[in-house]
């Protein structure tokens, strides 16, 4: 059923106007976490991938247009719509698309089912930037990566920005959080440690791209992979740079890793 929302206080916006995003992920209760998608293609995703919607917000003017597909696979939740006077005044709402839906977060995965059947996987360590996040996402789900593992430091990937930056990959990579970057090689895993050290691999040595399963490991922000994580991985390997540049963000090196090292 069709609401018509005439003032952006009403209550029924609060899920996509004012709650926070602990409040969405509801630690105390996980069973009960939401989330929101934004955007016709990143909801699709995400209905695709067998989550559940509670709610959708649209622009009156895309009732009949672009959001009128994925109203049709909704039409048992209820759906608000108002005009964009009362929506320009929620926070980024241009990138939207004009199309908003709050929605079930489905259980963790555990890490054996995340590796289990997967050849190459991404693992982040400590990354706490939800745009970082979701550019990996978007690479490893472009790039040749079956699943991704992310240290309990890191930002959701389900947080807002995340899935937003990430064009909805979070629904179709696999992920899950793990305790130790290096818990992967009890599934069979040899690691790779990106990290800027003298003895370092050249990412281009042909024995990488040869394992039969890799996970590719990155680090926070700023101060990269602990030296424990390093120490205790297969290899320590680099990206060649130039022009005196030393490294790339974490972002941007993922996407050359993936590259060079995914399921080709």
């Amino acid at each position: 059923m069709i609401h018509t929302i005439t003032d952006f206080s009403a209550p029924e916006l609060d899920v996509f106007a004012r709650l926070t995003e602990a409040q969405l992920l509801n630690r105390e209760h996980p069973e009960d976490g939401i989330f929101i998608a934004e955007s016709p293609k990143v909801i699709e995703r995400a209905l695709d991938a067998g989550y559940e919607p509670l709610s959708l917000l649209v622009e009156d003017k895309h009732l009949q247009t672009q959001a009128a597909h994925i109203l049709s696979r909704c039409e048992e939740v209820p759906i608000y719509t108002a005009s964009f006077d009362v929506l320009k005044q929620l926070t980024g709402f241009p990138l939207t698309r004009g199309l908003l839906c709050a929605m079930r977060r489905k259980p963790i995965l555990n890490i054996q089912d995340v590796c289990q059947n997967a050849r190459r996987i991404a693992i982040l360590e400590n990354v706490v930037n939800p745009t970082n996040i979701g550019a990996i996402f978007r690479s490893a789900a472009a790039l040749g990566m079956d699943a991704v593992l992310l240290t309990s430091a890191c930002s959701d990937p389900l947080y807002r920005r995340c899935i937003r930056v990430s064009m909805g990959t979070v629904f179709q990579i696999p992920w899950t959080f793990c305790q130790d970057a290096n818990e992967v090689r009890s599934y069979g895993f040899k690691t790779v440690a990106m990290a800027l050290r003298n003895d370092s691999v050249d990412i281009r040595n042909p024995e990488l791209a040869a394992q039969d399963k890799l996970a590719v490991i990155m680090g926070t922000e700023g101060d990269g992979l602990a030296d424990r994580t390093i120490s205790s991985c297969d290899y320590t390997v680099r990206i060649p740079m130039s022009h005196g540049v030393d490294s790339l963000n974490v972002a941007a090196a993922s996407a050359v890793a993936f590259w060079q090292l995914g399921n080709k």
